[in-house]
């Protein structure tokens, strides 16, 4: 298995702004909807959930976004834009009861950022790039109690697009492992 992760600046040898400060909160939320969009579509039967999921997907991921699935997986995934990867999840997902994505690190990375004002209203960010990566634990049953653990990590590329804000325009997860084990079992 290939795997060399981003890393990431950390920026901490200088003092960060409140325009910087904001948009790593901002960025970091993206995957936090993500994962809470990605267990709606767990919810193979529920029309009101999935409907809310492409709504959250559309928010967050560019029209064009590259999004994908590498690493130690038996089949890789890839989708163009959140349309195709709403599809993909939920192909993906149809055969459990539950699952749910947790979030563990975060780091962010902004490379750019301009700040600008319109006419006489408060400065804010007119343009950005960021990279993000993110841990993740996801927990899917099956109808029979099996669980299976699959840890990875995100690797996003985002860009603050006007009008809208931050969006991923490129996200790579990397599977790092899976196990299987019953539920119930001490």
């Amino acid at each position: 298995m290939n795997y060399s992760p981003v890393i990431p600046d950390t920026q901490l040898d200088g003092e960060m702004s409140v325009h910087q400060v904001r948009a790593r909160q901002e960025i970091e939320y993206l995957r936090r909807w993500y994962c809470r969009a990605t267990d709606l579509f767990g919810m193979t039967n529920n029309r009101q959930a999935n409907a809310e999921a492409k709504r959250i997907y559309q928010r967050i991921f560019t029209p064009d976004a590259r999004i994908r699935v590498t690493g130690d997986v038996a089949r890789q995934l890839q989708a163009i834009g959140p349309e195709g990867w709403a599809m993909v999840v939920t192909n993906a997902l149809q055969d459990y009861t539950v699952t749910q994505h947790l979030l563990g690190t975060q780091l962010v990375d902004i490379r750019s950022l301009t700040i600008g004002r319109k006419s006489s209203g408060p400065d804010e960010i007119s343009e950005g790039e960021a990279g993000m990566t993110s841990y993740l634990q996801a927990w899917h049953v099956w109808p029979d109690k099996r669980l299976r653990v699959v840890m990875g990590n995100y690797v996003d590329q985002v860009r603050f697009v006007p009008g809208i804000g931050w969006q991923i325009h490129d996200m790579n997860l990397v599977h790092l492992m899976s196990e299987h084990r019953m539920l119930g079992e001490g």
